[in-house]
């Protein structure tokens, strides 16, 4: 199995993390795709079905793939074997990775974020953990691993109010507080990460490269994200990647 068959389920299932990985240099890809096809395949076994004990038989699936693989089994699948070869050179672990596979049980149960913190709980388990483990993948530094957290919860906050529509429209209440109120905390933990020593690590963090200007449309008018009018235009958001690639920043 190749990492091009990664690339290919990550541009069917994920096109901005698809853009952001091909604006990076082909090591760097070489770490992102499979962890962002495992994250594609993560979802669909979330959302890909209305009952919740088959997105779970789906989910422990891929739990015990990932066990297995520190135990020397690979199973003979598309994304599992690039993934193991990558954990096989990298310190990203079964563990690391399992907070994915519990948010995404949360998901599938359609369970609401009751509090801010049950929401940043979910941001950092799922954005959080990918980008720290595609930072690792990079020769991230310990110490860097707060600040990268940050700058990926405030990017999953981002993707998040893109994503409301769609989430309450498949039964499951996305936000405890309204999006006025989020949108500039989110604000907040991207300034305080920019102003962290992330060297090196702009590759993990690509895939947010809208973050700010989706955090700041949130904050001026917050009634976009019911009406699923956040996002920019396709134009502008190409031109501010190719921005982002030019000047090596996220």
């Amino acid at each position: 199995m190749s990492l091009q068959a990664c690339a290919e389920i990550v541009k069917a299932g994920d096109e901005t993390r698809f853009l952001a990985a091909m604006s990076v240099a082909p090591a760097a890809r070489a770490v992102l795709f499979p962890l962002y096809a495992l994250n594609v395949e993560l979802s669909r076994a979330a959302w890909g079905t209305s009952e919740p004990m088959i997105a779970a038989v789906r989910l422990t699936w891929w739990r015990e793939a990932l066990s297995e693989i520190e135990a020397g089994k690979v199973r003979k699948h598309e994304v599992v074997q690039p993934l193991a070869e990558l954990m096989g050179r990298a310190p990203i672990t079964a563990a690391l990775l399992d907070p994915m596979i519990a948010a995404r049980m949360t998901e599938a149960n359609r369970d609401p974020l009751e509090s801010r913190a049950a929401l940043e709980a979910h941001l950092d388990a799922t954005a959080g953990t990918l980008a720290w483990a595609a930072a690792l993948g990079l020769g991230a530094a310990p110490g860097q691993e707060p600040a990268l957290r940050l700058a990926a919860r405030a990017g999953g906050l981002a993707n998040w109010f893109l994503a409301v529509p769609r989430l309450r429209a498949a039964g499951m209440e996305p936000l405890p507080e309204r999006a006025g109120i989020l949108a500039p905390i989110g604000l907040a933990w991207l300034k305080t990460a920019r102003e962290r020593d992330l060297t090196g690590l702009a590759p993990a963090l690509r895939a947010h490269w809208q973050a700010g200007g989706i955090l700041a449309r949130a904050t001026k008018a917050p009634e976009l994200v019911e009406e699923g009018r956040l996002e920019a235009s396709p134009f502008a958001r190409r031109l501010s990647l190719l921005v982002k690639a030019a000047t090596g920043g996220w």
